[in-house]
């Protein structure tokens, strides 16, 4: 059973990440600091990846800040909101973050499923984290998709529905 999941969860992050990826491909450079809501599309696409870097980590304390955090700034800081990256450097970290996914899914164990989220703020098991994590994923890249949709006149509408294409 545990594999079973462990296979779902793994197309499920692979096709999320995929289509975040279409969406920051498809920004044109002209708009990728565009508004959406109270942020910018290169503020939104970092904040969907730092957030799923974060929850794909065992706890709050094992997350390790990468080099791109420094320049994209600590998402969990209430002090100072982030710059958020270029769009190259968005994709370089969507690669790192579907390299997570992919590693974390494999590593999870029935014990490892069942045990407290490790992130204070989120009383709920760690297999409840990767579906929340999942759903603030496509939280935020409908909102960049919705934005998109907007500017670019004939942009192809797609959905992935597992694995990464």
């Amino acid at each position: 059973m545990v594999e079973h999941f462990r296979k779902i969860l793994t197309g499920q992050f692979e096709a999320a990440l995929c289509m975040l990826n279409d969406c920051v491909r498809k920004c044109p450079e002209a708009h990728w600091d565009g508004k959406i809501a109270n942020d910018t599309f290169r503020q939104v696409a970092y904040h969907t990846l730092f957030y799923v870097d974060l929850y794909l980590s065992p706890s709050e304390e094992a997350f390790e800040l990468r080099e791109l955090h420094r320049r994209g700034g600590d998402e969990r800081s209430n002090s100072a909101p982030s710059i958020g990256l270029s769009k190259d450097e968005s994709l370089a970290y969507l690669a790192i973050c579907r390299q997570k996914a992919v590693a974390t899914s494999a590593s999870e164990t029935p014990e490892s499923l069942g045990r407290e989220s490790g992130f204070s703020w989120l009383p709920f098991s760690r297999g409840e984290v990767h579906l929340y994590n999942l759903r603030h994923a496509q939280h935020h890249t409908g909102q960049l998709s919705a934005y998109l949709r907007r500017i670019v006149e004939d942009g192809e509408r797609w959905w992935v529905r597992t694995g990464w294409r």
